[in-house]
């Protein structure tokens, strides 16, 4: 008893006693370098995840991966019927297909990696408790994932693109850039939705209403502006805000290298940059500062 007593500080606090001796939590937060450190030793864990959820997603399926580019294109479809040729949204836009399909297929690569990253901490739990690793190796993988789905899709664009009569230009030397800031902002708005979804339990019952809106108000098969400014009678400063919209910025990005006569404001230039920056920073922060409480509860 006496031996203990001595141990333990004048103060009676474990934690005073933990802290004279060195000694911290298993589960402790390491410092923001530290745990970037971590991760890049993990690299390999993170790419060999991916690509394993990518093969085991459609391996009970018969077209197997073929569905990452069947699933946008019924889509796109669908869109074509109901708004390019029942509402009449294909009007002044030129080669309305390669619009309407250079818009999904951008958009549904930011939507699917926001939604998988969501479900990356809470869907995957058990792992968490049992095994000790930086919690960002999760959504990270869950964004390289919906990376290499991406890299077919778009070759299929590229080909459609093609098809519809669109010439190839100097300017598709720029796609790979594009993909890259949209990456950097997925992978930052994944790493927010991952702390969210840790601890919102309703939030994946929300996302897809979220993300149906987000559709909606990211011109993805209309003209932002004649919709909004020539259609509707809005102010102009209304049609800039959607084009600031980080889903929106990207996908006229895209369309302004891929179609010949689509011309979004230079804006658009500049919001990608900002959104890919801003998402990734912060997001990664914001993430990192909760690190000591995912798996818990």
């Amino acid at each position: 008893m006496s031996e203990l007593e001595n141990a333990v500080p004048e103060s009676g606090s474990l934690a005073d006693l933990a802290k004279r001796h060195g000694l911290r939590p298993a589960i402790a937060r390491p410092r923001l370098k530290v745990y970037l450190r971590q991760l890049w030793e993990r690299r390999h864990f993170i790419l060999v995840y991916a690509t394993s959820r990518n093969v085991s997603k459609y391996s009970g399926s018969a077209l197997g991966q073929l569905w990452q580019v069947i699933t946008p294109l019924l889509n796109a479809a669908i869109y074509y019927v109901m708004f390019g040729l029942i509402l009449g949204g294909s009007k002044n836009i030129p080669n309305y297909p390669a619009f309407l399909l250079t818009g999904m297929f951008v958009f549904t690569y930011t939507q699917r990696t926001v939604t998988a990253g969501a479900k990356s901490i809470s869907g995957n739990l058990s792992l968490i408790r049992a095994l000790h690793f930086p919690r960002a190796s999760l959504p990270l993988a869950y964004a390289i994932q919906e990376l290499q789905q991406l890299v077919v899709s778009m070759s299929v664009l590229l080909v459609i693109v093609l098809i519809t009569g669109e010439p190839v230009t100097w300017f598709w030397l720029m796609v790979p850039v594009v993909l890259v800031l949209q990456t950097m902002f997925n992978v930052g708005a994944g790493l927010v939705m991952a702390r969210l979804g840790a601890s919102m339990r309703d939030l994946n019952q929300l996302l897809p209403f979220i993300m149906r809106t987000w559709l909606y108000a990211s011109g993805v098969f209309f003209a932002i502006h004649d919709k909004v400014v020539n259609s509707a009678g809005l102010p102009e400063w209304v049609a800039t805000a959607m084009y600031l919209n980080p889903a929106a910025s990207f996908i006229e990005f895209m369309r302004d290298l891929l179609i010949s006569g689509h011309t979004p404001p230079h804006l658009v230039w500049l919001s990608c940059a900002f959104w890919a920056v801003v998402a990734l920073g912060a997001g990664f922060w914001y993430f990192w500062r909760a690190e000591d409480r995912y798996g818990r509860g």
